[in-house]
């Protein structure tokens, strides 16, 4: 597993009373937080006697904070600093605005054990190296010993600039990017320096912090150092991956010093313009970004290069080089081949031939998937029509695969011939919206299998409905296994734990 760090993992805690205080700290330690912050600015408590009996019955090591809704009333702050410096808690953070000397040397003088974070939060402007260096220039100022850097982000991009300060930062250094763009500063801090990330408690989402389960469960962070690899998922939306899940335990099975996390890009050009350090190693290519990475990658591979799309980009590690694959394209393929084997063997019947060959293969959706699973079934020898919402999308696709293509509103009438091919590559049927379906569920009644790209849920509307109609049907999950397994052995550059990986997949998704 590897040498484990002294990372430590807290969760900010925002709660209106003494009593949900109390309950909060046991729920952050059964799920493995180190310490926690008491946000005491979130209490209505009418005495500080209130502060004292929560300081008195804490039962994890704690940060007193208090940014205080009417900050025109600082006594009140201090006095529940002193009180926290009294009770010889871990730390108390105050916030730059109110860090005076005449403050600060009284909190020194008095305190035993205690140690002082001051913190500052730079927001409204986009944070570069040299914003964020005069600010933590004002922060070391203080004499504090420990700062905490709270940085408002507009872009995954924005996030570099704290990598940077977390590396070459003289004194101990808490950093935090605020938005659903900023996930990666608590997820990659530790490779960087960070001693204490942030992350959510029970089921309470907070945009741009992991679930502290996640962080002990899913990403391990205490393994990591800087030799870490970084590999993730490029897309937008992110939050449905569970590449994360699925790569983690893998690179841990294997012995590879790597992490997977998701990473929220608007830009794809300005993402690998930012993080182009071979850290960055490779990465999964998600909605919408699989067709316009190809004109940012140095070198495609010809499958992806015919399919016009990627899924997957590999770093060189000679000489940098963004080298664009699609596991997608064969991914798909032999899923949906495997399960008309399947269902041929069962029968009696056994051939060296492509099930697909001369079938007639109905495509939804002329995206990066699309055309992946398009050219895999062209390549098979099988005969397309490609519904789309957008009817240029499709032509163009149809155009080439030497397929046709039909307007998307006559796909539920669609029926020349039985025994046809389905296969859904658009999002339509993804969560949340698990209530929908591209096709009548008795227009099913002519297709022999029906496969669908989206994985989540595992067993979508159409999937169930292709079942009751007696179809053959094939689950995105399986697309997943298979197009992960191939990104796998292009990341590590080895074979990947198929039994392994697959047992994750069945079990967890």
């Amino acid at each position: 597993m590897g040498f484990k760090s002294n990372l430590l993992v807290y969760t900010s805690l925002e709660c209106e009373s003494k009593e949900e205080m109390v309950a909060s700290m046991q729920l952050a330690k059964d799920q493995g937080a180190d310490l926690v912050e008491l946000c005491i600015g979130s209490m209505s408590f009418s005495h500080i006697s209130e502060i004292e009996q929560l300081l008195k019955q804490r039962i994890l090591p704690s940060i007193v904070s208090f940014r205080h809704k009417c900050p025109t009333n600082p006594c009140r702050c201090l006095q529940v600093f002193k009180m926290a410096i009294e009770f010889d808690t871990e730390f108390v953070e105050i916030d730059v605005e109110m860090a005076t000397e005449a403050v600060l040397n009284e909190f020194m003088r008095k305190r035993s054990n205690t140690k002082i974070i001051v913190s500052g939060h730079l927001n409204g402007e986009t944070p570069t190296t040299e914003n964020l260096g005069n600010l933590i220039i004002d922060l070391q100022s203080t004499g504090a010993d420990v700062i905490k850097l709270v940085v408002d982000v507009s872009f995954i991009t924005d996030v570099a600039p704290i990598f940077h300060m977390l590396t070459h930062c003289q004194v101990p250094l808490i950093a935090r990017a605020v938005g659903d763009r900023g996930l990666i500063s608590q997820l990659l801090g530790p490779k960087y320096g960070a001693f204490l990330v942030c992350g959510s408690i029970g089921d309470k989402f907070i945009s741009g912090l992991p679930p502290l389960g996640s962080i002990k469960q899913v990403y391990k962070l205490e393994y990591m150092n800087s030799d870490t690899q970084i590999f993730g998922l490029v897309s937008n939306p992110v939050g449905h991956s569970k590449g994360p899940l699925l790569h983690n335990p893998a690179f841990r099975h294997t012995g590879y010093n790597g992490i997977y996390v998701p990473l929220l890009v608007d830009n794809v050009e300005e993402f690998f313009k930012v993080y182009s350090c071979n850290d960055f190693t490779g990465f999964s290519v998600g909605i919408p970004h699989k067709e316009a990475v190809l004109k940012f990658c140095d070198e495609v591979h010809p499958l992806a290069q015919s399919i016009g799309a990627a899924n997957t980009i590999v770093r060189s590690p000679t000489d940098g080089k963004l080298v664009g694959y699609n596991t997608d394209c064969e991914a798909c393929i032999t899923a949906i081949e495997d399960a008309f084997r399947e269902r041929r063997v069962a029968n009696g019947q056994v051939s060296n031939a492509s099930p697909l060959a001369g079938k007639l293969f109905v495509l939804v959706g002329a995206g990066g998937a699309g055309r992946a699973i398009a050219f895999g079934a062209r390549s098979r020898g099988a005969r397309l029509v490609i519904f789309n919402r957008s009817f240029e999308r499709a032509k163009a696709l149809a155009k080439a695969v030497s397929g046709e293509a039909l307007p998307y509103e006559f796909l539920k009438e669609f029926c020349p011939e039985k025994g046809m091919i389905l296969a859904n590559a658009s999002a339509v049927g993804m969560e949340p919206n698990v209530d929908q379906t591209p096709i009548p569920k008795v227009a099913l009644k002519s297709y022999e299998l029906v496969f669908d790209a989206v994985y989540t849920p595992r067993n979508t509307r159409l999937l169930q409905e292709a079942a009751d109609v007696g179809a053959i049907v094939v689950s995105g999950v399986e697309m997943f296994i298979r197009q992960a397994l191939g990104q796998f052995k292009l990341f590590t550059g080895g074979l990947a734990p198929e039994d392994f990986m697959r047992k994750i997949v069945l079990e967890q998704f």
